[in-house]
């Protein structure tokens, strides 16, 4: 039996340690003077590690070589640590979102701001621009925007507690909602009754969202819902369950929020 671990082995145990010690993928590739895409291909096990990169992990993330090589180490268990080399972080980064309803709300009106008066935007659109909101946001700056959690349903991924959110937004006159037809199917619709507080928002996070706006307000349901089946977020999580943020930082052009204004639209 092989005592050697493979590249998914290491790239998984790369992960976990970045995790553990609260390091973002830009800035454990900065320690490695390496793109990011590439520490993120190694850590999906498509990349090896040359031996001068795993000695500098060794020291930013604070393990000892001999038990992270060892095939008998089990993944998720602690590794004795090493003096940290300066200018490491001591902080965890986190990852879990935490949701924010006054930022979603003001996300919400802004968008409708923009496109409620296109015949496209109903329910369905209305929720893959806040899905490409929150995760092109937190791909570019790894923090969340409005930290809505969304969950991989059949016709794609669905804010949390949106149902909820809307009514109280109904309730205090926000939004109207109604239903109208559209290519002969029935269509869930909302127009904004005031105006997003723009303060809320700082310069990066309308940024995005305009981006978002302007790149896909104008796609049909089918096709926004098909393109974002396609997006690795989508791809990697179980039917039903709760979409990993984690999983925006493995996208690929042209769905990574990082490079797709470059790269030419793949519908």
């Amino acid at each position: 039996m092989s005592t050697r671990l493979s590249q998914k082995q290491i790239g998984k145990r790369v992960l976990d340690k970045r995790k553990q010690k609260g390091l973002s993928q830009e800035e454990l590739a900065q320690f490695l003077k390496i793109p990011r895409s590439s520490l993120a291909q190694i850590e999906l096990g498509n990349r090896s590690l040359s031996a001068i990169e795993l000695i500098t992990l060794s020291k930013v993330l604070g393990f000892s070589l001999d038990q992270f090589v060892a095939k008998e180490s089990h993944e998720a268990e602690e590794i004795s640590l090493v003096n940290e080399p300066d200018g490491v972080k001591s902080y965890t980064r986190i990852s879990t979102p935490q949701l924010n309803i006054k930022k979603l709300s003001n996300v919400v009106l802004y968008i409708l701001e923009q496109c409620a008066g296109k015949p496209n935007v109903g329910e369905t659109v209305l929720y893959k621009l806040l899905y490409f909101s929150d995760f092109n946001y937190y791909e570019i700056y790894e923090e969340h925007l409005s930290g809505s959690e969304y969950r991989k349903l059949p016709y794609g991924p669905v804010p949390q507690k949106f149902d909820s959110i809307i009514g109280e937004m109904i309730i205090k006159k926000q939004i109207m909602r109604f239903i109208t037809e559209y290519h002969g199917y029935p269509q869930t619709r909302y127009i904004p009754l005031k105006k997003a507080d723009l303060k809320i928002f700082n310069a990066a996070e309308k940024e995005v969202v305009d981006q978002v706006i302007e790149r896909f307000s104008d796609w049909s349901a089918s096709v926004i819902s098909d393109y974002s089946h396609r997006d690795m977020p989508w791809r990697a999580t179980k039917e039903g369950d709760i979409i990993d943020y984690e999983l925006s930082f493995y996208r690929e052009p042209p769905f990574s929020a990082r490079t797709y204004f470059d790269e030419p639209l793949e519908l």
